[in-house]
């Protein structure tokens, strides 16, 4: 007898990491969690001592809340405040209120300011001010800077320590500046940037730079391009600027041309993971992740959109409604119309996606809009063909009334046409508007597929049917 032998499908690399990242993790809070319930205190922190702080938030993040507590006493006054920067918001607010401020300010005195902002600014207003108060002078009055920026800006984003040497330089006269100056230097950078009156000139990879011979002058292997950054701009922005030209840091620029500090690209990681949360979570309907917060608050947070969801819900009951006559002479209408209904917002909802990631990354504007609104509409025409002739004969077979089938088509094939057409347009009139197209879209649109669905299957089997 012939045996078969089936293997499974191979593991890539990356799926490989993951897999060892997840184990790790799990041990991780295993251990901890065996060495809390034991009270092995020093071995806890022993442990700790030798994880990265974004491990260790992790750690926190899956403790069972009353060893977390333990936990935060054990560490006390040795908290970095750097972990918190790694946290969930919510979870963040609640272990902050267990620490003192004023030993977490101390502490953080070994943060870049762009973390210091970003932890000083979701702090209350009291804690704020103890917090900066027991800064040092110079990093107090440049925390205080960021926050005077615009919430979500570059200005936020932005760190403060950057390499700048004048453009006049040659090669071995940078290479002299970066030895000699090692302990201002940022702990991590990998561009130089030239300057003049501080107004930047010119940018020089540190590869490059290394990879030159000392008498070479920097204008001469300075970046073909020059990308500038105001300081004002939206952190989006920013994002779509790193990924479009591939750069790893960009200098910041103030109302004056002046440099004023400089964005990394792991900064720009953290704002594009961000967004694409963002927008994944509000198409949910969901304004943050919740997943730490208390039953009490996370509903509070969820209710205005499910109300938002009942009263659509009522005017499409209404639209039924209208035709209950026709219902209660063909129960066959009761048990196709939701197909309807229901294939037009799941066809709405792929186009839809596809606009709000669109506009998001500015692939979708007013210059081709009209072209992108035709292509989504006809695409919404041949599936509703499609699925029209799969509804129609299975109509037919099952009620034995060809018209019936005639009737459901159509109705699919016009539903469908509406749902490509309105995927695309709603998030455009949105963004026009100014209201977040990943918040609002997928209701209007799922009230608009519904109604129409119910509406034109109804209406159409009203005129014909009865």
């Amino acid at each position: 007898m012939e045996v078969q032998v089936f293997s499974a499908a191979p593991i890539s690399m990356e799926e490989i990491i993951i897999k060892k990242n997840q184990d790790s993790l799990i041990k991780s809070i295993e251990l901890v969690t065996k060495y809390l319930e034991n009270y092995k205190y020093d071995d806890v922190l022993s442990y700790l001592k030798n994880i990265h702080n974004a491990d260790i938030a992790d750690i926190i993040q899956n403790l069972d809340p009353v060893l977390r507590l333990s936990l935060l006493n054990i560490v006390d006054k040795n908290f970095d405040p750097e972990i918190l920067t790694y946290l969930n918001d919510s979870l963040r607010e609640e272990i902050i209120e267990t620490l003192d401020i004023k030993q977490l300010a101390n502490n953080a005195k070994s943060l870049d300011i762009d973390d210091a902002v970003d932890l000083v600014e979701d702090l209350e207003e009291k804690d704020q001010n103890i917090f900066l108060e027991n800064l040092d002078k110079e990093e107090r009055t440049l925390v205080q800077e960021g926050l005077n920026y615009p919430e979500d800006s570059a200005g936020r984003l932005m760190q403060r320590e950057f390499v700048a040497v004048e453009q006049s330089w040659n090669v071995g006269q940078a290479i002299d500046y970066l030895r000699s100056n090692k302990e201002n230097l940022p702990d991590d950078f990998y561009d130089i940037y030239l300057v003049n009156n501080n107004e930047v000139k010119g940018v020089v990879p540190l590869g490059r730079l290394m990879g030159s011979k000392r008498q070479i002058k920097l204008n001469s292997i300075k970046n073909k391009e020059l990308r500038l950054i105001d300081v004002n701009t939206d952190q989006e922005d920013v994002a779509l600027l790193f990924n479009k030209y591939g750069l790893v840091s960009a200098p910041v620029i103030d109302n004056q041309k002046k440099i004023i500090g400089s964005i990394t690209v792991d900064d720009v990681v953290e704002v594009i993971e961000e967004e694409r949360e963002e927008d994944i979570l509000k198409l949910g309907g969901v304004d943050h992740t919740d997943l730490y917060e208390s039953v009490i608050s996370t509903t509070k947070s969820r209710i205005s959109w499910l109300i938002v969801n009942l009263m659509t819900a009522v005017v499409a009951s209404i639209v039924i409604g209208l035709f209950e006559a026709a219902i209660e002479q063909v129960v066959a209408l009761a048990i196709l119309m939701p197909i309807v209904a229901s294939m037009g917002a799941n066809a709405g909802t792929q186009t839809l996606t596809v606009a709000v990631r669109a506009i998001a990354v500015k692939e979708l504007t007013t210059s081709n809009a009209i072209k992108i609104i035709t292509k989504e509409t006809f695409i919404g025409g041949i599936n509703g063909m499609i699925f029209a002739i799969i509804i129609s004969l299975i109509s037919i077979y099952w009620f034995e009334n060809f018209m019936l089938g005639l009737i459901i088509g159509l109705a699919m094939i016009l539903n469908l046409i509406l749902a490509g057409f309105a995927g695309i347009v709603i998030p455009l009139i949105l963004e026009k508007l100014r209201i977040d197209p990943a918040l609002a879209s997928a209701v209007i649109l799922t009230t608009i597929t519904d109604v129409f669905g119910f509406l034109s299957f109804l209406g159409l089997a009203t005129l014909f049917l009865i």
